[in-house]
C-alpha cells in the first residue's frame, strides 16, 4: 500500500496532466444453475420466492448443523475454469471468510481463499477494433452466497432465501483500460456463461453480478495507484456508467491536486450517481482459516480430464471457425455465435443446404431470429426446423417461389408444424412466372388506374413500385419480382 501511495504522490506532483488511461479489474460473482444450494438440499434459484420461504437450519446458520457439498457445484465450476483455460486443482479447500453484515446469519462466509478450485485463467477478448484484449484471472473459487438486505421505509429487511446460494467468484488482473472493455468483458463471460450451461446470468435477477475496481494512471506508466471499488451494479449498461463516471471522477479530482482514496462506492442505479460506503476491505480484515466443518475437496485426474475432453467447442473459437470455414463477415459470425442454440441451428442448415453460407446467414439473421425473439424461445425450441428453412431457401433459389412467399411460408411452418412443400401444393403459393399470365393481370391494372399511368408516362417513374404493389396485391404476392418488374416498365412505356 505505501508503494501506491508514493505513486499517487507523485502523480500529483507532476501536475495537470492531458492524457490518463484507466486501470479496471472486475469481481464477478457467478450463480451456478444447480437444483439444490452448495450445502443444503434447499432449491437454489428462489428469485421468485416470497422472503425467508427457501431456508433451513444449514444456510440459516444455526448452531449444530454441518454443510454437505453439492458434487454437482463441483462440476459446473470446474467446467468453467476449464473453459477459462485455468488448471483444476485436484486437491482445494473450503476456508472461512469473517465478517458480519445483517444478511451473513452465521457471521462467516464459506468459500476458497489461496487453494481454489481453479488456477489462473484468462480470456482473450476480441475487440471492435480489430484487437485482442488478454485478460487474465486471478481467482476463480467455489463458495456461498450471502443473504439480502433492503430498506424500506426507514427499516431494514433481511431476506435469507440466496444464503447458500452455489456461486463461482471469478476476479480477473486489472487488465483493463475502459469502460467499454469492462462491459464487453461482461457481455463475452455472460456468453460463455449461458454457452457451457452452468449459470442463466440473467444479472437482473443476481444470477451475475459485478464488482469493478477502478484507477487511473499517466498513459505509459506502469505503477498502480490507489483503488476505488464499485458495487451493487446490475447491468452492464450501469457498469458502463459507473465505471465512467468514476474515471471521470478520478481524473477531476488528481488535477485538482486530490488524492484518490481506497474507498468502496455504492452504484445508484436509479440517480445513476456514486455514494461512498465505507473504506476498502482488505484480506487480512476477513481472517480467513480453514473451513473446520469440509474435508479437503479432492479430484482424479481420470475426472479432471474428462472435464476437459468433454468441454464444447466454445463461443470465440467458433466464432473464429465461422468466419475462416464458410467465410462469414465478422457481424454475421457475432451473431451467429451469440448463443450455442443459433450457432448449432445455422451448422444444421448449411450441412442441409450445401450453398453460400451467407444466404443462410441471411435468412437465418432476418427471420429466424425474428420469429424466435417474438416468440421469446431459444432456436432450438422452434418448430421451423433448419431442415425446414433450408427447403424453403431452395425454393426461393429455384424460383418456384419468391422472397416474400418464402418469408409468410417460415410462419406457416412455425405455426403448423407441416412441412414446406406440402403447405406450397396445398395453398397453391407457388411463383408466377409465365409472360402470359403476369401480362394478362398487369394488364387488368394499367385498365384500371390510367390517371397513374399517364402521371408515370410524363416522368414520374417513381410511381413504377406502386404498379409492382398493385400487381402483387392481385396475385397474392406470387408474382415473379423480377419478370414482373420487367414486363411492366414495357407496358408501362408502351414498348
Amino acid at each position: 500500500m505505501k508503494e501506491h501511495d508514493e505513486s499517487l504522490q507523485d502523480l500529483t506532483k507532476e501536475g495537470p496532466m492531458t492524457e490518463y488511461e484507466a486501470v479496471i479489474g472486475l469481481e464477478t460473482h457467478i450463480q451456478l444453475n444447480t437444483i439444490t444450494k452448495i450445502f443444503c438440499g434447499c432449491k437454489a434459484d428462489s428469485w421468485e420466492d416470497p422472503p425467508n420461504t427457501n431456508i433451513c437450519p444449514v444456510c440459516a446458520g444455526l448452531p449444530g448443523v454441518l454443510p454437505v457439498l453439492n458434487e454437482e457445484v463441483v462440476l459446473k465450476g470446474a467446467r468453467l475454469a476449464a473453459a477459462m483455460h485455468a488448471d483444476i486443482r485436484l486437491v482445494s479447500y473450503f476456508d472461512r471468510k469473517n465478517y458480519f453484515y445483517p444478511d451473513l446469519p452465521k457471521g462467516f462466509q464459506i468459500s476458497q481463499f489461496d487453494q481454489a478450485l481453479g488456477d489462473g485463467g484468462y480470456l482473450d477478448m476480441p475487440m471492435p477494433d480489430g484487437t485482442v484484449r488478454h485478460v487474465n484471472i486471478t481467482k476463480l473459487h467455489l463458495e456461498e452466497d450471502a443473504g439480502k438486505t433492503k430498506i424500506e421505509g426507514g427499516r431494514r429487511y433481511v431476506d435469507f432465501n440466496r444464503c447458500g446460494v452455489p456461486l463461482v467468484e471469478m476476479v480477473t488482473d486489472p487488465d483493463l483500460r475502459s469502460a467499454d472493455e469492462a462491459a464487453q468483458y461482461l457481455i463475452r463471460l455472460r456468453q460463455l456463461l449461458r454457452w457451457l450451461g452452468v449459470s442463466e446470468a440473467d444479472m437482473e435477477k443476481g444470477h451475475l453480478r459485478c464488482d469493478a475496481n477502478v484507477s487511473i494512471r499517466p498513459v505509459g506508466s506502469t505503477h498502480l495507484n490507489a483503488k476505488t471499488e464499485i458495487k451493487n451494479v446490475n447491468s452492464i449498461e450501469a457498469v458502463r456508467a459507473a465505471i465512467t463516471m468514476e474515471i471521470e471522477r478520478q481524473i477531476a479530482l488528481v488535477e485538482a491536486g486530490g488524492r484518490v482514496e481506497s474507498w468502496t462506492l455504492d452504484w445508484d442505479d436509479t440517480q445513476k450517481r456514486l455514494k461512498k460506503m465505507r473504506s476498502k476491505e482488505t484480506e487480512a480484515d476477513y481472517r480467513y482459516f480453514r473451513e473446520p466443518d469440509l474435508l479437503p475437496l479432492v479430484v482424479t485426474e481420470a475426472w479432471r480430464d474428462d472435464i476437459i475432453q468433454n468441454l464444447p467447442e466454445l463461443p470465440l473459437e467458433r466464432r473464429a471457425r465461422f468466419m475462416e470455414d464458410y467465410h462469414l463477415p465478422e457481424y454475421d459470425a457475432d451473431i451467429l455465435t451469440a448463443d450455442r442454440p443459433i450457432s448449432e441451428y445455422f451448422e444444421a442448415a448449411m450441412q442441409a443446404y450445401g450453398g453460400d453460407p451467407k444466404v443462410v446467414s441471411n435468412w437465418i439473421m432476418n427471420e429466424v431470429l425474428r420469429m424466435q425473439n417474438e416468440l421469446s424461445i431459444s432456436a432450438d425450441a422452434l418448430t421451423l426446423a433448419p431442415g425446414h428453412l433450408v427447403a424453403v431457401i431452395k425454393m426461393v433459389d429455384a424460383g418456384k417461389i419468391n422472397t416474400a412467399t418464402g418469408k409468410s411460408l417460415l410462419v406457416k411452418v412455425q405455426e403448423s408444424g407441416e412441412a414446406p412443400e406440402a403447405i406450397v401444393e396445398a395453398e397453391g403459393l407457388g411463383q408466377v412466372s409465365d409472360d402470359a399470365a403476369l401480362l394478362t393481370v398487369i394488364e387488368g391494372v394499367l385498365d384500371s388506374h390510367p390517371d397513374e399511368v399517364a402521371s408515370f408516362r410524363e416522368g414520374k417513374e417513381g410511381l413504377l413500385g406502386w404498379f409492382m404493389g398493385q400487381v402483387m396485391r392481385e396475385t397474392q404476392g406470387k408474382a415473379d419480382p423480377g419478370r414482373t418488374r420487367a414486363l411492366l416498365e414495357e407496358a408501362l412505356k408502351g414498348e
